[in-house]
């Protein structure tokens, strides 16, 4: 296949609309874990704090091996690729240790705690052997930065469908099926089951669909070089840790979401709505990122999304009970998120290029393992404050809105607003004085790339020259 041929609608649609399922999953257990254990099953504080626990650990722990399992991935050959069958395998798993999350268990205490500490297990494993075989695919469908911001676009529209498809129907969905069928348990393990079927389904779609356009290298990387792939990677290391800190704060902010329009707001009904009009917003930020990455560079566009972020922040911890002016607040928000997490997307892509260009081999899988890691990392952290905020502020333990203090109000305000913006900012000024791969770098390094290969009379992109990468004016840090 020719270098950097068109990526096709195959790819584009292919890829973005196996994304939406994937994310209704993960929306529903990344976001609504702690909802169902503290709002449906009811657990104690004793066993909620157990499970923090548990959540923070077991997630850092399983975010330390995604690099590991970009490593099995990028030294997998059969005749299907590297990706397919891990991608076909994982979602397979990964839709059972669903159904069994939201099982009736018929235990509690400390025999509870055991049992979720396996089935989380399970259901982690399976999400890593899934989305790091998934978007390590996303580099080889394109090494143009127009396409794969194409692709990207078309990944996070169909991504935030799935996303808040689950948010602004769990309300309503569970409290229908919990009248129907007289339990709000049996609720949750239905609307279980129907995201796990349609997230395979839409797998299915991207497995028959897409087509590489990028060759992989056939060498096998060896195990001893692991830690250098990602530590010689230096401008993926910095895109991890400014998103690790920009994801904490998003994740806090939409985990205590129905919390707030519960207890602080109160009124549980319009959290549905909130939902909607963020899920419009994003989906219409993601819709104008091309028309104003072709008029910004990536830099600027970065730093105008953080603003509105924090501008979001701002307007909603002053909003009080203006549902109105808590609208705009998540408009300037999530508009500015949406275009960060696909920055996130784009930074990381051209990140497999720079390493490839430094270290003398291309890793898509170990390079893309940095992206779920940066979620289940950031998640972690953020279910450890967003459990600590629930057992301080007094609202797992509390029946009714009645029941919350205006302390404790004030200390999910401060959890949900305060923390996360100056996270953001944070975020923010790590990657403004880190990142250097803006456009032309980017362009210059695909160049070299390519005068390599003709070098050596390379066809396939993934061909390694064994001579070590020149310097190219410190960026390589």
């Amino acid at each position: 296949m020719a270098a950097d041929a068109p990526a096709g609608r195959r790819n584009i649609w292919g890829f973005g609309l196996g994304t939406l399922g994937r994310d209704m999953v993960a929306t529903l257990v990344t976001m609504y874990l702690l909802v169902y254990l503290t709002e449906v099953v009811r657990v104690s504080d004793a066993t909620l704090g157990a499970i923090t626990v548990v959540l923070v650990v077991m997630r850092l722990f399983d975010a330390v091996n995604d690099p590991v399992m970009g490593y099995v991935v990028d030294n997998t050959r059969t005749r299907w690729g590297k990706f397919k069958p891990w991608i076909a395998g994982g979602a397979l798993a990964w839709a059972g240790a669903t159904l069994l999350m939201f099982s009736d268990w018929g235990v509690s205490g400390p025999v509870f705690v055991v049992v979720f500490v396996g089935v989380y297990l399970l259901w982690e494993v399976a999400y890593t052997i899934n989305d790091i075989s998934y978007y390590g695919m996303l580099p080889s469908l394109s090494r143009q930065q127009g396409e794969r911001e194409r692709i990207g676009v078309v990944a996070r529209l169909c991504a935030n469908v799935g996303v808040f498809t689950v948010v602004v129907a769990l309300v309503p969905v569970t409290e229908a099926l919990t009248s129907a069928l007289g339990s709000a348990q049996r609720a949750w393990f239905v609307l279980a089951l129907a995201v796990a079927v349609l997230m395979l389904a839409f797998q299915a779609i991207t497995l028959v669909a897409t087509r590489q356009q990028v060759a992989t290298s056939t060498e096998q990387t060896p195990l001893r070089e692991l830690l250098r792939v990602i530590v010689g990677n230096d401008q993926l290391l910095w895109v991890t840790v400014a998103m690790v800190v920009f994801m904490t704060g998003y994740t806090i902010t939409t985990s205590l979401g129905l919390y707030y329009f519960t207890y602080a707001y109160g009124d549980a009904g319009m959290y549905p709505v909130f939902a909607a009009i963020l899920g419009v917003t994003q989906i219409g930020g993601l819709l104008a990122f091309p028309l104003v990455s072709k008029r910004l560079a990536r830099r600027r566009v970065h730093l105008l999304a953080t603003l509105s972020c924090v501008a979001g922040y701002a307007v909603f911890l002053v909003a009080g009970s203006s549902m109105v002016v808590i609208g705009v607040a998540g408009v300037l928000l999530f508009a500015g998120q949406a275009f960060i997490q696909l920055l996130m997307m784009m930074f990381i892509a051209d990140s497999v290029e720079y390493g490839q260009w430094k270290l003398g081999r291309r890793n898509e899988s170990v390079t893309f393992s940095l992206q779920p890691f940066i979620y289940k990392a950031a998640s972690a952290l953020a279910a450890g404050a967003v459990g600590l905020t629930l057992i301080v502020s007094g609202i797992n333990e509390a029946q009714t809105p009645a029941e919350v203090t205006d302390g404790g109000i004030a200390v999910l305000k401060v959890a949900m607003m305060v923390l996360p913006m100056l996270l953001v900012a944070l975020s923010w000024l790590v990657l403004a004085r880190t990142y250097r791969l803006d456009e032309a770098t980017y362009a210059g390094i695909v160049a070299d790339l390519r005068d390599r290969e003709a070098a050596l009379g390379a066809q396939p992109e993934g061909a390694i020259d064994p001579r070590p990468m020149p310097s190219r004016g410190g960026e390589d840090g």
